[in-house]
């Protein structure tokens, strides 16, 4: 691994599906001990006995990121990153900004000169406000 002083640190938004066999184990536990990572817990629904999704933030050494998503997919849980599972559906968008003034990170906002809707999705928790404020329904969450 390499040297933590040296190491380039990122920060990464993943959703994790978990299989029925694992939601009781202490993987993600497990995982930042192991990987030296910092966590925070964005969503979750996780019930025993039945498959779980939780969205985290990651931070760490860029190595260490790239080797837990990998021991995590050897334990058979499915990894994708955050930014796949958000879209504003621009076909759909009226840019009314309902949906801007409910984000609470701003990930949505209204360009001032165009007054489009502009969606940042590394501000995104998917919190899914923006889901149920928009009219048109053009925000889309997809696991």
């Amino acid at each position: 691994m390499t040297n933590p002083a040296e190491a380039t640190l990122v920060s990464r938004k993943v959703v994790l599906h978990f299989p029925r066999q694992l939601v009781d184990q202490p993987i993600v536990c497990n995982m930042v001990k192991k990987y030296d990572l910092e966590f925070n817990i964005l969503r979750a629904n996780v019930t025993q006995n039945e498959e779980g999704l939780l969205v985290l933030g990651l931070r760490g050494a860029e190595a260490a990121v790239d080797e837990a998503m990998k021991y995590l997919s050897d334990l058979g849980v499915k990894v994708q990153a955050l930014a796949q599972d958000i879209v504003l559906n621009e076909a759909r968008c009226t840019n009314c900004g309902a949906c801007v003034v409910i984000c609470p990170t701003g990930a949505l906002a209204l360009d001032p000169a165009t007054r489009k809707v502009n969606f940042y999705n590394e501000k995104c928790i998917l919190c899914e406000l923006c889901i149920k404020a928009c009219p048109p329904r053009a925000m889309e969450v997809h696991f």
